[in-house]
Parts: structure tokens; C-alpha cells; sequence
């Protein structure tokens, strides 16, 4: 018998940066901390920090990719993450590296107002949830 598997999507604003199936599990940084993501959990939204995302298929192994903050989506056996940025193709050690160089060394200004949008990006996610629930 088969394993049951998810298809991953990761999106940049200007095009796909990846697209697999056959994807076993994921984990991903959010603002919340580390969360998994296997097949038969629930469908869930979460605002991602940057940092490593990482994810597994029988025919690659485990994979890591750097993201930058943006959003991840599960419904059924889809999931898709829309970021601003994502690196991959390197060392774990590398990609480290390269989120700490590139994705968190903002000036101050930029990092006020992303705090800003990502709190107000949460307050609409919690409201579309409890008018989806309410």
C-alpha cells in the first residue's frame, strides 16, 4: 500500500518557484513557531516567518528551501505557500546563512512595518475563520 501524499505549490509574486507531488511531510517556521504538515492534517492557514521550510518525498529525501515571510495554505491534499522570496539548492548551513544575510537583516523602518502587516494580516485570518465558524 501506498503512502498518502500532499502536492506542494510555492509561489513567488512574480511566478511558481516550485511545484511537487508525492510530498510525505513539511515543516514550516510560522510567527507561532515550527509547525508540521502531513497528509491527514486538519486544513489549517498559518502567516510564515522566514526561515527554512522543509519538506519530503520518497524520490528526493528531504528537501530544504529558504523562505522569506508570506502565508501558507493546506486544504485537502494541497498545500501552497506564497512568499516573497525562496532560495534552494544549497546546504542547510548555507541556506541559514543566507536567510539570516538576506531576508532578516532589513533596516528598522522595514521591520516596523512588516510586524504591522503581519498583526493585521493574523486579525483578518482570525475573522474569516470565525465568520466562516460564527
Amino acid at each position: 500500500m501506498s503512502p498518502i501524499t500532499m502536492k506542494l505549490k510555492i509561489l513567488l509574486p512574480y511566478g511558481v518557484f516550485a511545484e511537487r507531488s508525492g510530498v510525505l511531510r513539511m515543516v514550516a517556521e510560522t510567527t507561532s513557531g515550527a509547525v508540521g504538515i502531513w497528509p491527514r492534517r486538519l486544513d489549517c492557514v498559518a502567516v510564515l516567518a522566514p526561515g527554512i521550510f522543509t519538506y519530503e518525498t520518497e524520490a528526493e529525501g528531504e528537501v530544504f528551501v529558504a523562505v522569506d515571510e508570506g502565508v501558507l495554505v493546506k486544504a485537502g491534499s494541497e498545500v501552497r505557500l506564497s512568499v516573497r522570496q525562496a532560495l534552494g539548492g544549497a546546504e542547510l548551513t548555507q541556506l541559514r546563512r543566507r536567510v539570516e544575510q538576506e531576508f532578516l537583516s532589513r533596516d528598522e523602518q522595514e521591520q516596523n512595518l512588516r510586524s504591522v502587516m503581519s498583526k493585521l494580516e493574523s486579525g483578518i485570518l482570525r475573522r474569516l475563520v470565525r465568520v466562516k465558524h460564527g
